[in-house]
Order: C-alpha cells, then structure tokens, then sequence
C-alpha cells in the first residue's frame, strides 16, 4: 500500500478541516493504561496533528513523525511549539531513543509488517505503552449508507480499508490486538471502544470523503463525477459514526 500510504499530501488542508479530532477521553484511556508517567511519547503517521495536539497539551514531549512533507508542513501550523517533528517514515526511524508511549492514529496499516512489533519495541522503554487507534467514519442511517455506496458503486466498490491480517469484523478482538497478542514483544493487550457519532453537513461529509485514500487515488475528472453523485443523494446535514477502536499494549523486556 505505499501509493495509498503518501496520497494524503495533496489533500493536506482537507485532511486537517474535515477529518475529527480526538476527544480528551482517548488521553484518559491511554495515560490511566499506562500508569506511570508518561514523559516521551513517539507518533507514527503524525499527519496534520490531530493525535499530536491529544498528547501533547498533557505536557508530554510528542515527537511527530510522518514520511509526508506537505502533511508535517500543516501539522506544524497546529502543533504546540515544543513537539519534535521528523520527516520520516515508520520504517526509517532508528531505535536507540527509547519512549514511554509509541503510538499510531489511524496509520499502523500503511507500516510494513515486516518486523514491525520487534521495531515498534525497540522504540519504547521496558515496560512502555504502545496504542493504535481508528476507526471508520461512515454514515449512521444504514439506508442512506447503501444509497452512497450505490452512487459510487460504478466508480469505486469500497472505500474502507480492510483487516490487514483478515480478521473478520465479529471477530472479538481486532486488528492489531490479533497480532499484538501474538508478539513476543509485548504484554497486556487490551481492546477499547470509545463510541461517537458527529454531525455534519452534507458538504462537509463530501469533504472528508476527499481526504480518504481510496478516492485520493481517483483519476481527479472520475472523483469529481463520484463526488457530485455522492452529494445529490444526500440531505442537507448527516450523522456520521465515529468510534473510536484502542489498542493497547506493555512492552516486555526483551525476549
């Protein structure tokens, strides 16, 4: 996925207007997680900041870091003056500096599997907190989530993005919790929802669909023609569903 995985650039200033936030309460989960202080945190896909600001008003010292330059170029606008900020993806990050917390917003699957537990550990101190967390936005009333799905039918199938390990979505445990549990690396894996269901108007709903990777990688004539027909079966305002699904996980020591 690393074509999907850099797209976001070019919708930067959409990316940081439409997309949600988090709320305090996701802070809360991961710091209460934790359970000692949390001095140093390292993000992973850092984007436009949204997770950043999260952690970095608890008075954490955030290091961003993002392989996207336009991206870090709209975080900076946004961010407290103190986060450190690096252009880099996951994969190139070096160990050596050890945090209390490592983190990914909605970014873990666009890394490289390919020893990516053994990596995320030896960012973190013995003992430190890794957290994944995301979710789908999609529209609340089911009936008007298929009449979306039908107007973008010709041009786009699905715009989610699936389990990466296959995981069905019954399933009790999610992705990454399904492949933390089976890491050596780490300990205590635990699965949390923090539920949410924002408003928006219809237009502002057409804009956050500009930010989603699989419209991104439209030819840009055939996803204004997927947009105007999204918009016309729309009603003025929308309710979108939010949740918020928290993966948390202990560092071991070393195996």
């Amino acid at each position: 996925m690393p074509g999907r995985a850099l797209s976001f650039g070019a919708a930067a200033q959409a990316y940081e207007r439409f997309r949600p936030g988090y709320p305090e309460e996701l802070a809360d989960l991961v710091l209460a997680y934790a359970d000692r202080p949390v001095r140093s945190a390292l993000e992973i896909g850092a984007g436009t900041g949204k997770a950043t600001r999260l952690f970095a008003r608890r008075g954490i010292a955030v290091t961003a870091t993002d392989p996207d330059s336009a991206m870090l170029a709209e975080l900076r606008r946004h961010v407290p003056a103190g986060v450190r900020v690096r252009q880099a993806a996951f994969e190139q990050l070096r160990t050596g500096e050890h945090h209390d917390l490592v983190y990914a917003a909605a970014a873990l699957h666009w890394t490289d599997p390919h020893r990516r537990w053994e990596r995320v550990a030896g960012l973190l101190a013995s003992g430190g907190v890794f957290a994944s967390f995301g979710g789908p936005l999609r529209i609340a009333d089911p009936a008007l989530r298929d009449a979306v799905a039908a107007a973008r039918a010709a041009f786009l199938a699905d715009d989610e993005i699936p389990s990466p390990d296959g995981t069905p979505p019954e399933a009790g445990m999610q992705w990454p919790g399904t492949e933390l549990r089976a890491s050596e690396w780490f300990t205590d894996v635990r699965q949390e929802v923090i539920e949410r269901r924002i408003p928006m108007s219809a237009d502002d709903f057409v804009g956050l669909l500009s930010t989603v990777s699989a419209y991104l990688e439209l030819p840009p004539p055939v996803r204004e023609q997927v947009f105007h027909r999204v918009r016309e079966v729309l009603p003025g305002a929308v309710e979108v569903t939010a949740d918020i699904t928290v993966h948390l996980a202990r560092r071991t020591s070393q195996p």
